[in-house]
């Protein structure tokens, strides 16, 4: 049990640990002070890779193709994976199956082969570029297609 002349004594060491002696006016001549926290800081997460994702504005205009194809009856489900170099909109005609489709958004490629690919189901490429709208255009022609 601490006793109250033990209570004191141990704030009076306390502050004499941050306050430094008046003696000593220099910082080079303070005495060293120890640390004696028992808890640890929590491991900086800024060190760690950012994930990839999809901004608002790059949803808006996949989900805007997708609803359109939704409609037409020609895909039924999608999927959302974002990774450390890339994140991947995957279509499916249904939930069980190989996407039909993969959107791939890669920043790292983007200077040399463009940032947004659309793989098939076979893993060729059908469409490459450096913005999403152009990208997606290979829908729109289907839409068309499938009107006439």
């Amino acid at each position: 049990m601490i006793k109250a002349y033990d209570l004191e004594r141990l704030k009076t060491k306390a502050i004499e640990a941050v306050v430094p002696c008046q003696a000593h006016k220099s910082p080079a001549k303070w005495p060293l002070m120890i640390n004696h926290n028992p808890i640890a800081p929590f491991p900086s997460t800024s060190n760690a890779p950012k994930a990839v994702l999809f901004t608002r504005m790059e949803l808006t205009l996949i989900l805007n193709v997708y609803g359109r194809m939704v409609a037409a009856g020609y895909w039924r489900d999608y999927g959302i994976h974002s990774g450390r170099d890339r994140a991947v909109f995957s279509i499916f005609r249904r939930a069980s199956e190989m996407p039909l489709y993969r959107i791939i958004k890669s920043p790292a490629h983007a200077k040399r082969q463009g940032a947004w690919l659309i793989l098939g189901m076979d893993g060729q490429i059908l469409k490459r570029g450096q913005a999403l709208e152009p990208v997606l255009k290979l829908f729109e022609r289907q839409l068309l297609k499938l009107a006439d």
